[in-house]
């Protein structure tokens, strides 16, 4: 095992180095018509209130995001005739413009919304807003799939398996799957997961953009969330998580605060290269816990003329297990060794699918990758980090600096130096 595992951290290192990327989760509504069993959105779930973000209040919790240093947003939403496509379609719009001082503004959002046809994934290509579209089988057990989405849209099995097809075929290149650990034997639901990512690299010549890898929690009246039909403990979880590092090299791997902050420092070393930081899955919690006193006392009004709020409980999709700030993540991860990242440059250089694809595999892509990641922490350092932060943050650059090349070097230190003088967003 322990050679499995030093092999995972090996290749991670070699492909992606010490780099974590950081995003945040946004939720826009909790309306649903699914009856997805583990999940505390599911239709017939009637103990908890549901809403979705008027314009203003999609902008106030961007807002609280970019006042948090993030840089990149999953955005996520329910399945229903209550909240539209074509709404969804303006909340992306409205996402990329907001702008907070001193710097704050979105550089790529990735969407984890229900499957679409062709036509559609048009759509949101010509938004020019999204990055990677992503989208869980759950199981990849046909029975188990059936008895976990009894009813819904998205019951229909093969018409989701073959989502990402319909997303190449429409022109969005990265692509991100996964599989929630705990609905089947985990051995199945990862050779489910290889024979996807492989059958997309063989159709289209490259494999997902990133595979994520949640594993079960406790959900609002879900009953599988309660009780897991499979539930993976700890040594399988990161078993699993080395093999599909070793599997798709070349793969991003995301983790979700559905683990531990002391599972996640285990699993950074296994492979990860992607995680949350700051995550909140209730819609509009972001702004509601971001408020004065003044606004507190406004809200406890408007919430008692609200019947509904009366008798229903606000509620995530999940409960989660890592509840630290995005600051502490930052610091976390400083103090271990990596490097925080909030790069968008690839995606908006056109390094996308299989051209990532092709540098990644080459060993180049880190060329990029690590300078980048070193600007977007002086950014974080000069406008966010509180003094203890931008301490430890200064001494990271100035170690990591001394790991790439001498023309390298030359080209960063002159971008820093812009960073410092007040620029922001330079890249390679």
């Amino acid at each position: 095992m322990q050679e499995l595992f030093d092999t995972a951290l090996a290749i991670k290192q070699n492909i992606y180095g010490n780099r974590i990327v950081l995003f945040a989760p946004l939720y826009l509504a909790n309306y649903c018509v699914n009856s997805c069993t583990y999940c505390a959105f599911r239709g017939a779930n009637t103990h908890i209130a549901r809403s979705a973000l008027t314009k203003e209040e999609l902008i106030q919790e961007v807002q609280v995001l970019e006042k948090q240093g993030h840089r990149r947003l999953l955005i996520l939403t329910g399945e229903h005739p209550k909240y539209t496509f074509d709404q969804f379609l303006d909340a992306l719009h409205t996402v990329k413009n907001v702008k907070t001082d001193p710097c704050g503004d979105i550089r790529r959002i990735n969407v984890e919304i229900p499957a679409l046809s062709v036509s559609d994934f048009r759509r949101l290509k010509a938004t020019d807003c999204v990055g990677t579209y992503t989208l869980f089988q759950e199981t990849y057990h046909r029975e188990s799939f059936r008895r976990f989405h009894p009813s819904g849209p998205k019951s229909d099995y093969e018409h989701r398996l073959q989502t990402m097809d319909r997303a190449q075929i429409a022109g969005i290149d990265d692509v991100g799957i996964g599989a929630l650990f705990g609905l089947h034997d985990y051995r199945f639901e990862v050779m489910g997961l290889l024979m996807h990512a492989q059958h997309l690299e063989s159709t289209f010549g490259a494999g997902p953009h990133t595979i994520s890898i949640p594993r079960m929690r406790p959900a609002d009246h879900a009953p599988d969330a309660i009780r897991p039909p499979a539930p993976v403990d700890d040594e399988d979880f990161k078993k699993l998580v080395a093999i599909l590092r070793c599997a798709v090299p070349y793969t991003g791997m995301i983790l979700s605060t559905r683990e531990s902050a002391e599972m996640r420092r285990e699993l950074l070393n296994l492979g990860v290269s992607q995680m949350s930081a700051g995550s909140k899955t209730e819609v509009g919690s972001y702004h509601k816990g971001d408020v004065g006193a003044e606004a507190k006392i406004k809200q406890q009004f408007e919430a008692e003329d609200q019947k509904e709020k009366k008798e229903k409980k606000e509620s995530g999709q999940f409960e989660l297990a890592d509840e630290r700030s995005t600051e502490d993540v930052v610091k976390d991860l400083m103090q271990m060794g990596f490097l925080p990242s909030w790069c968008t440059a690839c995606y908006r250089l056109g390094r996308t699918g299989e051209a990532f694809m092709k540098i990644a595999k080459k060993g180049d892509i880190q060329n990029f990758c690590h300078p980048n990641s070193l600007l977007t922490l002086q950014e974080y350092l000069k406008d966010y980090a509180s003094e203890d932060t931008k301490t430890l943050g200064e001494a990271v650059i100035a170690r990591e600096r001394e790991t790439i090349s001498a023309r390298a070097k030359k080209a960063l230190d002159k971008k820093l130096k812009r960073i410092d003088a007040g620029e922001r967003d330079l890249y390679f």
